[in-house]
Parts: C-alpha cells; structure tokens; sequence
C-alpha cells in the first residue's frame, strides 16, 4: 500500500469534527487542488473564502465528519439542517483531497452523512453539484439519488429514510472507533 492508499475502512477512519478539529479543516480545504476546490464550492474561491467557510461551520445545525489519514485530515462531509423544510431536510457537501480521491473515501463519507441524517429525523438530503462532476453524480446515483438540473448545477435528493438500529449502531460504533482511533494515533505521536 502506497503512503495515499486509503484504507476505506469507516469505523476506524472516519470520526466527527469537533471545535478542535478546525485548523485541521481549514488546513485540508486550503490543500484542495483548483478543480477539487472548484467542485467542492461550485467555483474557484478564495483561502479567506476558505476561512469564512470553517469559521461558519461552527454551528448547531451543522455536523462535520472528516476522514484521516493517520493524523491528517484528507476528507470530510458536511451536514447541514435546511430550516423551514418540510418535510425535515439537510444538505450535504464533500471534499476529498485529490490524492485520495478513486479509493472509496466519498462513498464512506457519504454512508456517514446519510446515517447521521436519518439518526436525526431528516427525511431528504440535498446536494448541489456541477452538472459535469461526474465523481459526485456517481456517489449521488449509487445512493439512490433524484436529479434536477438547472443552469449547470445539478442539485441532487437522495431519500435519507427513518432512524433504524443499524444506522445508530453506525454512527455510534464509528464515533467510538474514530476517536479509538485518534487517540491511538496520538500516543503513537508522542511516543516517537
């Protein structure tokens, strides 16, 4: 395994953000290369834009869920609740940097989110992806995903479905298994 495999591996890799996390965040969109960065925000933006990003992501309606590489964080999905829908609704966004990418990492992200939505009665995600962002339509297909296009955005539905005993078993076990994880990665760090 080459030092940009990935082990795709969810429990073990991928953990909720939390306020700590941030610089980390910060640090992984900035690392996006031009197109990654473009299709992750729909245009090329800016590194303040970058930071506005992160400094707003600090917020209750909003979940983050990244995945490391060891202790680098090289991909995260976002979860953010749609006030005022109904039925109840979030959108999703990902990033995953580019040397990572083609491994299975959007996917597990993807199962992540999707688990968190309909741990917390979300009936429908949506995402909002460049029509041409093949990568991003096959992840939204693959789940079940409805299509709308308009003006060269594809903004996508995927039926996120009730809470049920195996997405809490998911999200639980995964927390539990990425912060394991975190910490072990950690030690490691200090011991060497």
């Amino acid at each position: 395994m080459s030092d940009n495999d990935f082990d795709p591996n969810p429990s073990s890799t991928i953990r909720r953000l939390w306020p700590t996390d941030m610089d980390a965040y910060r640090a992984h969109l900035k690392r996006l290369d031009p197109d990654s960065r473009h299709a992750r925000f729909g245009g090329g933006v800016s590194d303040q834009y970058i930071d506005t990003h992160v400094d707003s992501s600090l917020r209750m309606d909003t979940l983050l869920f990244g995945a490391f590489d060891k202790s680098k964080l090289i991909g995260v999905g976002e979860l953010r609740l749609l006030f005022g829908e109904w039925p109840m609704a979030a959108e999703a966004a990902f990033s995953v940097e580019r040397t990572y990418q083609d491994h299975g990492l959007g996917d597990a992200l993807m199962a992540r989110v999707m688990a968190a939505a309909r741990n917390r009665g979300i009936i429908r995600l949506s995402m909002i992806c460049l029509s041409h962002n093949e990568r991003m339509r096959h992840l939204a297909h693959k789940h079940h995903a409805e299509f709308v296009t308009n003006d060269g955005e594809t903004e996508v539905w995927i039926p996120s479905g009730s809470a049920i005993a195996s997405t809490i078993i998911e999200e639980t076990f995964g927390e539990t298994g990425g912060l394991l994880n975190g910490l072990f990665q950690w030690t490691r760090m200090k011991m060497a």
